[in-house]
Parts: C-alpha cells; structure tokens; sequence
C-alpha cells in the first residue's frame, strides 16, 4: 500500500497540518516581495523534482499557478491535457499511476469525477494533489483562508456566507469550517443545496454549519461573502439554474447586509451580471485578485507539504 503524502480533501488533513501549510504559504510569498515572477525562491527546495499536471477539465488559475509555482520551487513541470493521456482510450488509471510515478516526484490532477482522484492516489508511488473534482476543491479554499487571513485576522470564530450552488467549491468551505472553526452559512436554492449528510456530518463534528434558502439571512452581519458561478463546467439546464439562482445574486444591496468591512470572494472566472455584479467585483470589499494570487503561494506550500519539506 502506498505511503505517499497525498493531498486530496482538507478532511482528511488534520487541522494542525493545514495551518502549517498556510503559514508556509504566507512566509514564502512575503519573502518573494519585489521579485520577477520567474525568479527561483533562495533554497529552490524542489531543484530537479518534476511535477505532471494531468486535465480532464480546461483550466486558466490551477495550470498557470501550479506551473510558475514549481518552478519558483526549483523544479520542472510537464502538461497533459485529457487528449494526450492514454487514459481516454481505455488505458486503466491505476496504470498510469504507476508509470507515473516511474517518470515523475508528484502528479496534480484537475479530474472529471473524484472516483478518478481517488484512483489515481490509490494506485499512486508518490503524491497526489486534487486541483479539483466534482466534488471539491481544497486548494482554492487554502487560498481563500489565506486571503481572508491577511486581510482580517484570523477566521477562527468569524462569519462566512455562501450564496448560490452547494457545488464542489461549497463543499471545500464545509470541511474548512471543520478544520478551521468558522461559522459558515450556506444560502442555496432547495434544489441546489449542499447534501444533507455532509452538512449532518459537519454539525456531528461540532461545526458552525447552517443552510437556508434566504440570501440576505445567511449575508447578515458576516466577515465575507463568497460565491460562484451559476453554471459551471459539465451543468446542464442552464435556464433553470439561471432562474433559481437568480435571487442569490451578490450586489451592493446584499453586500450592504454584510458587516461594513466584510471581504468578498469568488474563486474566478466571474460571469459579471449573473452571480455578482460589476460594482461588488471591482469594488472596495472585493479581495478576488488578491484570492487569485494567493493560489500560487498556497499551491506551493501544498507542494511542499507533499514532499516532506
């Protein structure tokens, strides 16, 4: 059986190790300050280890942040989009875990299904990283705490809300509110509400986490708002979501029920007009550059947590 270090759902990761992962996170990027994107950092902790980054899903934040963060690590990368694999002509994904981890240090994979992630890991000699499934998305909500952190305090004990789809990303921010003690209240439409045994298996673990279907309820004095897009990758019935989504739309007006200084977040790309408007996006509360960023130093210390550094 495989002892590698995978780094598949922040459940499964026990708090004090996150929390060493984001303080990684945060002193790498202050000593990167006023460097060019390309320069190595000072120990290059990962020279000549190769990460593969494996997409079944088309992506702009994931690639770009996980490549220029290798290399800043010291190390390489290579590509392989889902036509270049042998995987989608029948090749079994436990067989290319294995020839995988012949080729390379650690594999990052943005998958169509979580089955597939945890496949790969079971089958895997070295780390596995979810760079996102149909089920989650841990390393976005690594550097969504990090961000909220830096612009806040820490978020132990305060109040985050999410409106719109209990999609993946939603899921990420229940297990964070675990491991991270955070109330979290989830605004959704009845049809698009979170699973009831994740949100049961949540409050069972002693975690602040409601859901409701009133948008300005869930908004109500909160320290940041978070959403995403109403039609993701891979959704049908796009009228439908349109139409029930539609209320869960973060303006000022619902902004405004925040508390004053409360951050807003959207893991990107935003469809402005639907599930935020231009005035939130682009405003003063808005901290989404900052969150983009932030995916790079979070990745990073992901990476290194994977491999024992």
């Amino acid at each position: 059986m495989t002892t590698a270090k995978h780094f598949l759902d922040l459940d499964v990761v026990d708090p004090a190790e996150l929390r060493k992962i984001l303080d990684a996170a945060l002193a790498r990027k202050q000593k990167r300050s006023g460097l060019p994107k390309g320069a190595l950092d000072a120990d290059s902790p990962l020279k000549d280890q190769v990460l593969a980054m494996l997409f079944e899903k088309p992506s702009t934040r994931t690639r770009v942040s996980f490549d220029v963060g290798m290399r800043q690590l010291g190390g390489g990368t290579i590509v392989l989009n889902s036509g270049d694999m042998q995987l989608g002509r029948g090749e079994t994904i436990a067989d290319t875990a294995r020839v995988l981890s012949r080729y390379v240090d650690i594999v990052m994979l943005r998958a169509n299904s979580h089955e597939a992630l945890s496949a790969l890991a079971d089958a895997s000699d070295i780390p596995i990283i979810n760079g996102l499934t149909d089920k989650s998305h841990p390393c976005q909500i690594m550097a969504d705490i990090m961000t909220f952190e830096e612009h806040k305090g820490s978020i132990k004990d305060r109040a985050v809300a999410w409106l719109g789809d209990g999609n993946n990303v939603a899921t990420s921010w229940i297990h964070a509110a675990v491991q991270f003690d955070f109330e979290l209240r989830l605004a959704c439409p009845f049809k698009l509400r979170p699973s009831a045994s994740l949100v049961s298996w949540a409050q069972d673990k002693g975690a602040r986490v409601t859901v409701t279907e009133d948008a300005r309820l869930a908004a109500d004095g909160v320290d940041c708002i978070v959403t995403d897009t109403w039609v993701s990758m891979g959704d049908t019935n796009e009228i439908e979501r349109r139409r029930l989504l539609s209320p869960y739309q973060v303006n000022a007006a619902l902004m405004s029920a925040a508390s004053a200084d409360a951050v807003f977040m959207h893991c990107l790309p935003a469809h402005r007009g639907e599930e935020v408007t231009d005035d939130v996006l682009d405003g003063p509360n808005s901290v989404v550059l900052d969150e983009a960023e932030n995916r790079l130093h979070a990745q990073k210390a992901i990476l290194l947590w994977c491999l024992g550094h």
